[in-house]
């Protein structure tokens, strides 16, 4: 693997801008750059996992990077040939192609007809994590931050009881807006997230300690109460269990406060 020249790989980029609106020799051109800066290296001897279930170049971070600062421009722009080009990035296979394909959707105007339909259904298929968590962080960047009404729209709908294989990825996909400083109204969140929480099956029980880890730090005092509120008000015995599990795993400061919620629900029930 050759190391990575910034200003030639500039001038590699702006050959991909070139040919933006047509995705079959934008693909070929993107091939030969990953295949350039492919990790062929193998350490003898040594059987390691693969890092992705996808073909990859393995290609070092900074060129993908710089290839999506060339073209995010053009995809928040225009964004109808911004999706042709996701689509052919995302049937090209590959991991490079498809996390390009990803970071492209985050440029794209969150109000273009059928990004959301396209965001879902690849999130639902998708089994390669690195890859899930660029469609939950990356693709949805944009809808976080200008729509966010609209976001939480979509959370819903992945939080459907008839798809309960949406659900952990509605909650990562949430946390980034927790974890965002300028955000600050949480209700509307906290009333999403009440009755998803008082039937979660407990086989997701790190995606909810992760939740309520991102919440608490985001606002302690509002979080407890709202703990309180869904652990009482819950008539599913298996939630206290869950919680109880999980703790070990929540912040020191925040145990005592679910310890004492568990207590009052174990006294009223």
């Amino acid at each position: 693997m050759p190391a990575v020249d910034i200003a030639r790989l500039k001038n590699q980029a702006a050959v991909l801008v070139e040919k933006f609106d047509q995705p079959a020799l934008l693909l070929k051109e993107l091939h030969a750059i990953l295949d350039m800066y492919a990790d062929r290296t193998l350490r003898i001897g040594v059987v390691a996992s693969p890092i992705s279930i996808l073909p990859s170049y393995r290609t070092p971070q900074s060129v993908l990077r710089q290839i999506e600062m060339e073209l995010g421009p053009l995809a928040a722009t225009f964004p109808e040939q911004a999706l042709a080009l996701t689509d052919a990035l995302w049937k090209d296979g590959y991991l490079e192609s498809r996390l390009l394909a990803a970071s492209l959707l985050g440029r794209i105007h969150p109000e273009t007809n059928l990004l959301l339909e396209r965001i879902t259904a690849w999130v639902s298929r998708t089994r390669d994590e690195q890859l899930r968590q660029a469609l939950l962080v990356n693709s949805l960047v944009r809808i976080r931050r200008e729509s966010t009404s609209r976001f939480l729209q979509l959370m819903q709908t992945w939080f459907n009881p008839a798809t309960p294989k949406l659900w952990a990825n509605a909650i990562h996909a949430i946390i980034p807006l927790i974890d965002d400083p300028s955000y600050e109204n949480l209700p509307p969140l906290y009333n999403l997230l009440s009755p998803v929480i008082k039937i979660m099956p407990s086989i997701m029980q790190n995606d909810l300690a992760d939740l309520i880890k991102a919440l608490y730090a985001a606002s302690p005092a509002e979080t407890i109460y709202f703990l309180r509120q869904v652990i009482i008000g819950s008539s599913s015995p298996q939630l206290p269990v869950t919680i109880r599990r999980i703790l070990p795993r929540l912040p020191a400061r925040l145990q005592p406060a679910i310890l004492e919620i568990i207590r009052q629900k174990t006294i009223q029930t």
